[in-house]
């Protein structure tokens, strides 16, 4: 059964372009375009697709309010920014928003396909590039002890898991890297989602950008 999409930009030769997706995969089907987040949030409502490719700076509404307010209606649909800017704010706030994952918009068609299809089945999706420059963010100027974000009672154990699965890794590589066992990996995975009041993969890598947790 097919991936059904919708493309949000603002640029017509963006929605050209993404048609090759179509062509090329049989699995990938667009059912509708938009040009702006309002349009974007209307047309998610109206087709309810599997996954949308959101723009982020657009006229109207932006892909990050328009990520908000789907991730809220319809938490069923996946969203993927797909934009031409790679400056840590505009990663951190589409992920925060509720995007499965940021991708540059000249990634190949075939790494863009398999982002779709990790996207689709709940796997946030970041490129390594983005996941280096996330960890390497310093924390703001003002984080004094009264601003400081939460640390949740993480251990520095279950930081690297974390760090690991944002970097889209499963328990088997996770186990991998640190050299400990699979029954360990979900042992320190189910600590972390205790603690983090989370239920899936998703939510807690959203919960480790918002609150600073990847340092």
């Amino acid at each position: 059964m097919s991936i059904r999409l919708i493309v949000v930009d603002d640029h017509f030769r963006v929605h050209q372009g993404l048609e090759a997706l179509e062509d090329v995969f049989d699995d990938l089907t667009i059912v509708g375009h938009a040009s702006n987040g309002s349009e974007a949030v209307d047309l998610a409502a109206q087709l309810r697709p599997d996954v949308v490719l959101m723009d982020v700076i657009m006229p109207v509404m932006d892909g990050i309010e328009a990520t908000q307010r789907i991730h809220s209606r319809f938490p069923s649909i996946k969203v993927l920014a797909l934009s031409s800017f790679q400056d840590t704010e505009s990663v951190k706030a589409m992920i925060k928003a509720g995007a499965m994952g940021y991708v540059l918009k000249n990634t190949t068609i075939d790494d863009l396909a398999q982002t779709i299809r990790a996207a689709h089945t709940g796997t946030i999706v970041l490129a390594p590039e983005f996941v280096s420059m996330l960890l390497d963010t310093p924390p703001p100027a003002d984080s004094t002890p009264a601003h400081a974000s939460k640390d949740f009672g993480l251990t520095q154990r279950e930081r690297e898991i974390l760090k690991l699965l944002v970097d889209g890794k499963n328990n088997s590589e996770i186990a991998a890297v640190l050299v400990i066992s699979i029954s360990t990996v979900k042992f320190h995975i189910s600590s972390i989602f205790n603690k983090l009041s989370v239920t899936n993969r998703v939510e807690a890598a959203r919960a480790a950008f918002e609150h600073n947790l990847l340092d």
